[in-house]
């Protein structure tokens, strides 16, 4: 009876105190000198919520709605400065920013100026919060955009003022519009000499056509316009390239998002449910598994489960309790007790659930649906590396160990499948070489030794028709140029759809074309070389074709060694007639190994080890008098699209060699023999 009687006891002293004037003193065992004339009200309604059910009222507070928060996306094509503008956002709202492009964390991502993976951030501004979303430009990284705008509700669409719209800016452009978003645009690198005031409202339009011909809404086509210079860091509604002193900041781009972006329509009522679409791995805690949360509130110590959908149904994964709860703030990570819905959260203490898959409370059966992603057109096939030299630098060699990191890559990246093959070998199904060439570098790093095939097109079968992926192309280059480019892309079955004079750059011709997947692997090297590095060549997926004939004559013979040893500058220099060479004396080489490039279009096996004959003669010449031409040694993306069917790439920590599948002259000249596929 205790309860009762206190709650009556706390409720009349209310009333009296908010009717009479003077308030009369609170009772002895509420006296405080801190506590207000409506401190017993206030205890009595907490008391009363201690003992009831939670309402909706005392849940909603400032720190769970929904209401405040605004989650957004940054999509652009490549280096057209969403990194950079990240920068730029979280140093205005505060953040301490360790170095330039803070949001590139992969060691890989600031050595190559790249963005890899996506990231989640959130900033502070005018008592809301943004989520912001970093995520990569180039094509082969597609899936990062794919899985990460079902988390936002609006994006910031970034397009350099002087290139305007590109090949992935339609991609990216495509997947906000398809899941309703509404984008701002923002025109960046506006302090350009070259870009005027005619340009951008040039750039503004050719965006208009082409929001219009992706189908987008009537109110997705009245998006707002803002101009900046992300590398300077201001932000204007208007057209400047010189804004005032104190309008030398990011906040009118701040405003925006606040204003044109809708907050969650998430309910904090309802049971708790997210989708998982980032995971990551932590010694201490585990698995971390990141979302947006659809409905409800999630709780340090709750119990969740993680569900899939399967074809018979919803399956259960696992039952566990949330460990720790963590938001991302500005470059660090910070613990928090709680989050409400429509909020980014990453959590800890589930070690079954992926990306994909739903996690909620206890009660709740129903997953949520999933993101269709757009499938891989090309694949590599990754086995043990048995050449004569192997086991020298890794730790990693089995190819029990290979396909368990190949699987540990497929949970964390959508993007790519991987499948069991023949003999501890496992095809990796992927988006082009530029992203298998990351993953095969980060394997390499991690101490892995392996053989890589060359990539090979993902083809498809409709009704009897052979197809294959088509991408569109956009290539930049000097008028001087432009014939060797058409001569080498028809080669590769290019087909030009439109070519004119660049806008602002005297002497330069654009071109767009469509061109086979398998076309294109491997020239972005031949490409550099014959523009002496001047072009810029974007591609983007665009659909699937009718197959358009075999290519025509791409690649030269190789020169293979015969001789197992240690190369000599003595035998290079009698063999550098012969084409040009891809090692130095001083390596070790062996039977099979491939040593250059022959000059013609027929391979050549030769002796790279061969010495000097000692005699008792006294010679005028000496061997440290031999000058070689300077070798052309390969990346792993360039050996990636150099190597023919019949051969491999051998990647280990320390060296990348590439060879003939077949070792033995005798079985390569046999299997040359029969038919090719």
């Amino acid at each position: 009876m205790a309860g009762p009687l206190l709650l009556r006891s706390l409720w009349s002293t209310a009333r009296k105190s908010l009717s009479s004037s003077p308030p009369p003193p609170p009772p002895s065992f509420l006296r405080k000198p801190c506590l207000s004339p409506r401190a017993p009200f206030l205890l009595s309604r907490a008391f009363s919520s201690a003992t009831a059910a939670p309402s909706t009222a005392a849940l909603a507070d400032s720190a769970l709605d929904p209401y405040r928060l605004r989650n957004v996306a940054v999509i652009a094509h490549v280096d057209h400065g969403k990194t950079t503008l990240m920068d730029r956002l979280l140093r205005q709202c505060g953040a301490d920013i360790p170095h330039e492009r803070a949001m590139d964390s992969i060691s890989l991502e600031r050595e190559r100026g790249i963005t890899i993976a996506s990231k989640v951030t959130s900033i502070s501004w005018k008592e809301n919060e943004l989520n912001m979303v970093d995520t990569p430009g180039h094509a082969d990284f597609g899936g990062e955009v794919e899985r990460v705008v079902g988390m936002v509700e609006g994006a910031i669409l970034v397009v350099d003022a002087g290139e305007g719209p590109l090949a992935q800016t339609k991609f990216v452009l495509a997947k906000a519009l398809k899941y309703g978003l509404r984008p701002i645009l923002l025109l960046n690198k506006v302090d350009r000499p070259a870009v005027s005031e005619e340009r951008c409202n040039e750039v503004e339009s050719l965006v208009f056509d082409l929001f219009a011909n992706l189908g987008a809404t009537e109110e997705q086509l009245d998006f707002p316009v803002l101009y900046a210079s992300a590398k300077e860091g201001w932000t204007s509604i208007t057209f400047t390239k010189d804004p005032p002193a104190d309008a030398r900041n990011m906040s009118q781009l701040l405003d925006a998002i606040i204003k044109h972006v809708p907050p969650p329509t998430a309910s904090i009522d309802a049971p708790f449910q997210m989708l998982v679409s980032m995971m990551e791995r932590d010694f201490y805690l585990g698995r971390i598994l990141t979302g947006r949360i659809s409905s409800g509130i999630i709780r340090v110590g709750d119990r969740v489960h993680g569900l899939r959908n399967k074809d018979t149904g919803v399956e259960k994964i696992e039952e566990g309790k949330v460990v720790k709860l963590m938001k991302k703030k500005g470059t660090s990570m910070v613990p928090v007790d709680s989050a409400g819905a429509g909020d980014i959260i990453s959590m800890a203490g589930l070690t079954s659930p992926s990306i994909g898959h739903t996690v909620a409370n206890v009660e709740v059966m129903t997953a949520l649906p999933t993101v269709e992603l757009d499938p891989p057109t090309i694949s590599m096939t990754f086995g043990v590396n048995d050449s004569p030299l192997a086991g020298r630098d890794g730790t990693h060699l089995t190819g029990g160990k290979i396909g368990d990191r190949l699987m540990a890559e497929a949970e964390t990246n959508l993007a790519i499948n991987v499948l069991p093959g023949l003999s501890e070998s496992y095809e990796v199904q992927g988006r082009g070489e530029l992203q298998l060439g990351i993953l095969i570098e980060n394997m390499r790093r991690e101490g892995f030794e392996l053989s890589v095939s060359p990539p090979k097109v993902m083809y498809k079968t409709e009704n009897g028709q052979k197809l294959e992926p088509i991408e569109e192309v956009t290539i930049e280059v000097n008028e001087e140029h432009v014939g060797l480019v058409m001569e080498a892309l028809s080669h590769r079955r290019a087909e030009v759809m439109d070519m004119g004079p660049v806008p602002g750059n005297v002497g330069r011709t654009r071109l767009s074309l469509t061109c086979p997947s398998r076309g294109l692997v491997g020239y972005r090297s031949v490409f550099s070389t014959d523009t002496r590095g001047t072009g810029f060549m974007h591609r983007a997926f665009l659909t699937y074709e009718k197959y358009r004939g075999p290519l025509g004559n791409v690649r030269k013979g190789v020169l293979v060694s015969m001789g197992y040893g240690t190369i000599t500058s003595y035998a290079l220099m009698s063999l550098e007639a012969r084409g040009i060479l891809f090692v130095t004396p001083g390596l070790e080489t062996y039977d099979g190994m491939i040593v250059g490039e022959h000059s013609r279009d027929t391979d050549l096996d030769i002796n790279p080890v061969r010495s000097k004959e000692l005699t008792n003669v006294r010679a005028a010449g000496k061997d440290e008098n031999v000058k070689l031409s300077p070798p052309r040694l390969m990346t792993l993306e360039e050996a990636i699209g150099y190597v023919a069917s019949d051969e491999l790439i051998e990647v280990t920590p320390k060296s990348i060699r590439l060879r003939k599948r077949y070792l033995d002259v005798g079985k390569r000249k046999s299997m040359s023999k029969k038919p090719k596929d």
